[in-house]
């Protein structure tokens, strides 16, 4: 055993002779540990809104999505888009054509965003999971259009999810300029009926800009014969979507980019990760003010053994070595408290799994969740555990080498 970490050790686990320095060392430990445990319950609280941000988009994005690279529409006959249709790995996969539209209905009108899709697109999302309303999911019958429209979109519309009447949709025609004296002129009108549902994912972006409707009515009104702005896939179980994506991207080539549903919602989840990264930092700074317990700590323990080392030095130690038995002793410190930390964090955050500690309201149903998510992913455990390990070591480096200079070196 290397005789500078027995020494070490010894020193860590032995009463000093004064009490005061025995109760800064536990103070050091219980610092790094309290700071430890903020950074791993902070990190797998984001981490359970990330999770959760994502469980509630599956309902309507799908697991891969495929748009191309420059403008927002491409053709829908494209060879490589129409080889995807046999490609083995996919389960399901339908053409969307989307675009900005007026939508008028009882003097009221709202742009939204018009999504038209194929018959099969119920079996390539959850959109069933989302719906409300006394109704089924058609997107049209005979000669009627239908159209299912996100829950704040009624209601700025003033209907429910049955409306009686036709909505009115309007779109510009395809190069034309608008004819200010009679704007209608210069536009495509049709109409669309309900169903008898609306749809709700509890998300702005869906909830207050979008109607769902089939893919014909959209290429007529937009004037997009022949053209998509998405094909969309949903694969078959058991399939490794990263491969798979890869591959996909590889074959269609530098003309189109293959999203999967993190990468659909990039903004979103980059500013959750902006948000983390900010957390991280700021708690690592609040790291290593903790650790500064432990240069006080170890700075009262180099005098306390003075002696000691004057008689280690006697006996044929050398300078590094007694060096060595400060070094170790702060590094003890460091991963004892990193260790507890640790072990604390993922206590709390197994308490707020199970019993939901913190909580958002008084009453249940007043939000989406009733207490604050946790996840916590092993990556961000390792993560923690180096940065502690990493701020305590460089914290305890310079000052005991200054200080076992100043207080061992001449005795």
């Amino acid at each position: 055993m290397n005789v500078s970490f027995y020494i070490a050790s010894r020193y860590l686990l032995s009463k000093k002779s004064h009490h005061a320095i025995n109760i800064i060392s536990g103070v050091s430990v219980c610092g790094v540990a309290i700071a430890t445990a903020a950074l791993v319950c902070i990190l797998s609280v984001f981490n359970g809104f990330q999770d959760m941000v994502a469980g509630l988009f599956t309902s309507m994005d799908p697991q891969l999505k495929v748009v191309p690279a420059t403008g927002k529409f491409m053709p829908a006959d494209a060879e490589e888009l129409v080889a995807l249709k046999k490609d083995p790995d996919v389960a399901v996969l339908t053409e969307t054509l989307e675009d900005q539209a007026l939508l008028m209905m009882n003097n009221r009108q709202v742009m939204a965003t018009v999504k038209g899709v194929e018959d099969n697109f119920e079996e390539l999302v959850g959109i069933n999971d989302i719906l409300f309303g006394d109704g089924v999911f058609e997107l049209h019958a005979d000669v009627i259009d239908y159209g299912i429209l996100g829950a704040n979109l009624l209601m700025q519309l003033g209907l429910s999810a049955d409306f009686p009447s036709a909505i009115q949709v309007y779109a510009p025609r395809k190069g034309e300029r608008i004819d200010l004296n009679d704007p209608r002129e210069s536009l495509n009108q049709e109409e669309l009926y309900s169903p008898g549902v609306g749809f709700m994912v509890k998300q702005n972006k869906y909830d207050s800009n979008y109607v769902i409707t089939n893919l014909a009515f959209t290429r007529r009104i937009f004037e997009r014969y022949g053209e998509v702005s998405a094909v969309e896939m949903r694969l078959k179980q058991g399939v490794d979507i990263d491969k798979v994506k890869e591959r996909i991207r590889k074959n269609l080539g530098e003309r189109y980019l293959v999203l999967d549903r993190y990468e659909q919602q990039e903004d979103t989840f980059k500013i959750m990760q902006i948000e983390k990264l900010i957390s991280y930092i700021f708690l690592t700074f609040i790291l290593m003010i903790a650790c500064f317990n432990i240069i006080g700590s170890l700075s009262m323990l180099i005098i306390d053994k003075k002696q000691d080392a004057i008689t280690l030095r006697n006996l044929g130690a050398n300078e590094k070595q007694i060096r060595g038995i400060f070094m170790f002793e702060g590094r003890m410190i460091c991963i004892l408290g990193a260790v507890i930390g640790i072990a604390l964090g993922l206590l709390l955050c197994w308490l707020q799994q199970e019993f939901g500690l913190i909580r958002f309201g008084n009453s249940e149903g007043d939000y989406i969740i009733d207490a604050y998510p946790v996840s916590v992913h092993l990556v961000d455990i390792v993560v923690v555990f180096l940065t502690v390990i990493a701020v305590g070591f460089l914290s305890v480096w310079y000052p005991v080498r200054h200080l076992s200079k100043k207080y061992t070196r001449n005795y």
